[in-house]
């Protein structure tokens, strides 16, 4: 600043373009792609504790037919199918669970190929990169799917290997 002169004040920042019925739309539906978005993720860990839940209720049914099925008087024959039986239970319980995390990932998929193409139109174009099928792998789903096939296949192998042989 030179002494007794002043420096002339910075000009005003532009106007913001005026808001349009189409930003207030596009704005509104962000949020619910968003929200539904974290909706999906939430329900994987609910399906994961309805699965838990039920096998451990399950194989603790099928546990406690092993241990008194002697005591309670009941055929051999009639607890092996009723180990089974549970077993079959625990596998469609497992089914079910998988069928519902793999439906919620496609549901993912699509909410966050909207979302690309809003944000594509509303900021920039590629301004989010759409999900690949390559990162499968950094996905908590995968692994949640595995934690239940790798469960369920160990329940069957040990129940044919040491269970059922022996009840004989």
């Amino acid at each position: 600043m030179i002494r007794g002169h002043r420096n002339p004040p910075p000009p005003p920042p532009p106007l913001p373009a005026p808001v349009t019925r189409e930003d207030d739309f596009a704005l509104e539906r962000y949020k619910y792609i968003l929200n539904q978005i974290h909706a999906i993720n939430e329900n994987v860990y609910r399906f994961l504790a309805v699965y838990q839940t039920l096998a451990v209720t399950i194989v603790g049914g099928g546990l406690a037919l092993f241990v008194g099925y002697r005591k309670w008087n009941i055929a051999t024959s009639v607890a092996r199918t009723g180990i089974v039986g549970l077993i079959w239970l625990v596998t469609i319980v497992a089914a079910f669970t998988v069928l519902l995390i793999v439906m919620g990932v496609i549901n993912w998929w699509d909410y966050r190929k909207e979302e690309c193409e809003l944000t594509d139109k509303a900021v920039r174009p590629g301004f989010r990169e759409p999900p690949r099928v390559h990162n499968l792998f950094r996905w908590y789903e995968t692994y949640i799917v595995l934690f239940i096939a790798g469960s369920v296949a160990f329940l069957w192998a040990y129940t044919l290997a040491f269970i059922l042989p022996a009840m004989q």
